[in-house]
């Protein structure tokens, strides 16, 4: 047992006369339940939680918690509370069962660059002395390498379970991105924040989200799971940088802007040295210059965010901003797999429309060759971004090869079409791997090629099924074939 009783865990939900009763644990999938726990029932996309209580029952729940009315043949002995919001209460509820946090925790919102953001502050927290960690798409990652996991924004037993692990291990300031379908269903609420920031908004999750507007509301409930007076960090060369800034300023938050339109670091000069971008920033009447050892404009802003953050919390601004130059690139983001014949090859997570743009106008520069791009579109996602990923494929490279990312349910010739109808100047080769190994094959000296779209992924979902698939691995074969 716990030690808690359900009012501990639910306090003003339960009868009084249950509300003492003790429990075991909590659980929102009914085939998780074990003896004395209590079931979360909770309205899901696919299947309403509602329907599967008598399960939850079957497998020993002593009470229920759900948006809806009593079931009419749930037994007497089983506590019952019907709640506004289940996932707040789920959340909640979380937040008690595994009560120790970090002492200093932020959050990063924004539809591109949030692994990167949280894994170079965590970065920067370490290099000033910090036990530190982040959690994220990339999996939960602290000084001793990364635990990998699978979603952006955990639910909220697994993300308070990881939070009270990493603070018994003596973690004190975690990191941590907070997708727009995390906040939207209240995974983070209960989280203790210092501080929290927003990137950008792009087109994404438009299968979730009926507008851009609500999108962007989802984003921007990040400020109100803050506690008064606490920072935000806004970089303010992005698009819906002044609605962010609104908000916060609604909610009684301090702005921090950063990037070349920044109010407190101010991005006075970025200058390309190879891989290397040598930054000069302004803050408070002082100048700085630091190297980046990562390429693109992006990642100097999303530098930026992550020095921001830190500063957030209380961190010295110079020691910080220094900090940059020791940072490392996260998995599958920019990242550099191989070289051969005078051509590099760079794995990209980028998998939406401005992302690929982005990704293919920053390593333009460096390709005195062609510039060559593999990718594909997920299954089961928004469609309407796959003729605009196809037109900027097609536009911003040489060399664009269409292939099948996740189709997941869907047939992956039709996604492919949907993407080639955008430009007859689009190659097609379903097989990813067959892809890869076409396009470093046709690598000639200054040659630069990306394989965009999976990143860090270990597993390509075809069906129902997780086959396991590696962009770098696959790279690196067809590389060391050609040498």
């Amino acid at each position: 047992m716990t030690g808690l009783s359900l009012g501990d865990l639910f306090p003003e939900t339960f009868e009084a006369d249950a509300a003492s009763q003790p429990v075991h644990g909590v659980a929102f999938d009914s085939r998780k339940v074990t003896g004395d726990d209590v079931f979360v029932a909770l309205a899901g996309a696919k299947a309403d939680g509602a329907r599967f209580i008598m399960d939850a029952v079957g497998h020993g729940a002593i009470a229920v918690v759900s948006g809806g009315p009593r079931p009419a043949d749930l037994p007497a002995g089983v506590a019952f509370a019907e709640v506004e919001d289940p996932r707040l209460a789920l959340a909640l509820a979380a937040a008690k069962l595994h009560p120790r946090q970090p002492e200093t925790i932020v959050a990063v919102t924004g539809t591109s660059g949030k692994s990167s953001v949280a894994d170079f502050t965590r970065q920067i927290f370490q290099s000033l002395g910090r036990s530190s960690a982040s959690v994220g798409t990339i999996g939960v990652v602290t000084a001793k390498g990364a635990d990998y996991g699978s979603l952006t924004t955990p639910d909220p037993l697994s993300l308070h379970a990881t939070l009270d692990r990493l603070a018994g291990e003596g973690v004190s300031h975690l990191a941590m991105e907070a997708s727009s379908h995390g906040l939207d269903q209240r995974r983070l609420d209960g989280v203790r924040l210092k501080a929290g920031a927003f990137l950008n908004l792009g087109r994404d999750h438009l299968d979730y989200h009926p507008s851009v507007e609500e999108y962007l509301a989802a984003k921007l409930r990040l400020w109100e799971l803050l506690p008064a007076g606490a920072p935000v960090v806004i970089n303010r060369d992005e698009p819906y940088a002044e609605e962010a800034a609104r908000a916060a300023e609604a909610g009684g938050h301090p702005i921090i802007g950063v990037g070349r339109k920044g109010e407190t670091l101010t991005l006075l000069a970025n200058e390309r040295d190879g891989f290397v971008q040598r930054l000069s920033i302004g803050f408070g009447g002082e100048r700085i210059s630091v190297s980046l050892p990562l390429v693109g404009d992006f990642m100097a802003g999303n530098a930026l965010v992550a020095a921001g953050l830190a500063i957030a919390t209380g961190e010295d601004k110079r020691r910080a901003l220094g900090a940059i130059s020791g940072l490392a690139g996260v998995a599958g983001r920019l990242e550099r797999v191989g070289e051969a014949n005078g051509a590099l090859v760079v794995v990209d997570y980028a998998h939406k429309p401005d992302a690929l743009a982005a990704v293919l106008t920053t390593l333009r520069p460096y390709a005195t060759g062609r510039l060559i791009c593999v990718f594909g579109c997920g299954g089961d996602r928004d469609k309407g971004k796959r003729p605009l990923m196809g037109a900027i494929a097609a536009e911003k490279a040489d060399i664009a090869i269409v292939t099948d990312d996740n189709p997941r349910s869907e047939d992956p010739s039709v996604i492919r079409a949907e993407i080639m109808a955008a430009s007859p100047r689009l190659l097609e080769i379903g097989d990813r791997e067959e892809a890869i190994r076409s396009a470093v094959c046709m690598l000639m000296p200054g040659d630069l090629l990306v394989v965009a779209g999976k990143g860090h992924e270990t597993g390509q979902i075809v069906g129902e099924r997780t086959l396991p698939f590696s962009d770098h691995d696959v790279v690196r074969k067809a590389l060391s074939e050609i040498q």
